[in-house]
């Protein structure tokens, strides 16, 4: 019996495979489980039209992506924070901080998980600031600390 795989099976195939297994491993196991469907026409082409949709919504998502990146790369953040007469800070810039700055600033609301501080920021001065929108897209955006 020819089965199309919904989700993996171990030692069978991945999920959207087509699949000839017996009629008797399709029936009890397969089947009832929901991990796959009899392979005909009309389910093949719900799930080409499913892949379809979702490749053409994860195009756009990277596109989105990409296109904040460039906005991003043309802006700067500037925090004041408390700090002393050395240029020290009293505690250190967090990513809340620069997100809420972000959002503040230029109206552009960014996930405080995806900004990436290689060390965190203690002390007043100008750093370059990683933000992974995407696996595809990476912004670098300037932060003026200054402290007050």
């Amino acid at each position: 019996m020819k089965v199309m795989l919904l989700e993996d099976v171990k030692k069978l195939g991945k999920a959207g495979d087509v699949v000839d297994v017996s009629d008797g491993y399709a029936k009890n196991y397969i089947l009832p489980k929901k991990l796959g469907r009899e392979a005909n026409a009309d389910v093949l082409n719900q799930w080409k039209l499913k892949k379809g949709s979702e490749a053409n919504r994860k195009a756009q998502e990277k596109q989105e992506a990409l296109d904040l990146a460039a906005k991003l790369e043309q802006k700067t953040v500037v925090l004041q924070v408390k700090g002393g007469d050395n240029g020290r800070l009293f505690g250190s810039v967090t990513a809340q901080a620069i997100a809420d700055a972000l959002n503040e600033q230029h109206q552009i609301q960014v996930d405080k998980k995806k900004i990436q501080l290689k060390d965190a920021i203690k002390a007043a001065g100008s750093y370059t600031v990683d933000i992974k929108l995407h696996p595809a897209a990476t912004a670098k955006v300037a932060v003026k600390v200054e402290a007050v």
